[in-house]
């Protein structure tokens, strides 16, 4: 697929010395959604506020449907809706109003059918007379999309954009993305939220310290780094174990009755074949199994505790 966004060696040193971003390197394919995870001061607010071009890169380039969002700011920001962690609005203003203007700024024509089209894909529509102080902050929330969305971007950035919403509008919200998506629209979201990285994503990139860590697609991602745990619950309890299964990864529970098996997703079925063969030659049977797979939120907790071993 074409890159609606290419990042070289991107790097950005603030003026107190923090550097914020270390080199990184990511292409962003056209029409994908691609979740970006990463613990607070990770860099991830910074490498969206340099592809929107508000702030200056230290070195490296950034290209938006080919163009330089240094050189050729007012090209690429339009092409660009942004949802800011920060509920920036003027809370006096009505929802219509606010939407209507915020296509204005970016130079479009009045389209009042698209705005309605959008207040009510984001269950605004019953509230557009409203002033923006009389919502809640999940409303103020859908109405910060809804400002992003006013002139029709083809990339759209979501910058932690559930906060403080709750279940039921989340959903909503991400009904609305996959929509997007369908239309077209490439989308780039962080989120503290890893369930809906999984849930939602195609791509998922992982960055911490300033570093992309990793970035693949979610399917591959799970199967290639998700661990894998098999439990048994033994008919009679073990004292310890036999020592022909010291070839595999078994922990044994302190009351002995119950053996874990973890392995790599990538290991297959053969190992779980062969464990249970060496012990049924061992005369150890077992009453129940159950298996669990890492989730998304386990890998990414081990990417990052991996690299602070590393660096301490």
């Amino acid at each position: 697929m074409t890159s609606v966004v290419s990042i070289k060696n991107l790097t950005k040193t603030y003026e107190n010395g923090f550097q914020a971003l270390k080199g990184v390197d990511l292409e962003i394919a056209e029409g994908e959604i691609l979740a970006l995870l990463g613990p607070n001061g990770a860099g991830k607010t910074t490498l969206i506020s340099i592809i929107c071009g508000l702030v200056n890169p230290s070195s490296g380039t950034v290209l938006v449907g080919g163009y330089d969002v240094v050189r050729d700011f007012r090209r690429t920001r339009a092409m660009i809706g942004l949802v800011p962690q920060e509920l920036t609005t003027d809370m006096f203003e009505t929802v219509w109003n606010t939407v209507s203007f915020s296509r204005g700024v970016h130079g479009k024509k009045p389209n009042p059918a698209l705005i309605e089209s959008i207040l009510k894909d984001l269950s605004l529509w019953s509230k557009k007379d409203n002033m923006l102080r009389e919502l809640s902050g999940g409303m103020k929330r859908r109405v910060l999309i809804a400002k992003a969305l006013a002139h029709e971007p083809q990339i759209l950035f979501l910058d932690e954009p559930t906060a403080g919403v709750d279940v039921n509008l989340r959903r909503e919200m991400w009904q609305v993305v996959e929509k997007l998506r369908e239309n077209g629209v490439t989308i780039i979201l962080t989120t503290h939220y890893i369930e809906e990285a999984e849930e939602i994503a195609d791509r998922v990139g992982v960055i911490n310290g300033g570093k992309l860590l990793l970035i693949e697609e979610k399917t591959a991602l799970m199967q290639k780094l998700g661990r894998k745990q098999l439990r048994l619950e033994l008919s009679e309890p073990l004292k310890s174990l036999p020592e022909s299964l010291a070839l595999y990864n078994l922990t044994l529970d302190d009351d002995g009755t119950a053996l874990v098996h973890e392995y790599q997703g990538e290991e297959g079925q053969g190992s779980i074949a062969s464990l249970l063969s060496a012990l049924a030659a061992e005369d150890i049977h077992f009453r129940d199994l159950s298996t669990r797979q890492s989730s998304l939120e386990d890998i990414f907790v081990a990417l990052v505790e991996e690299k602070a071993g590393e660096e301490a």
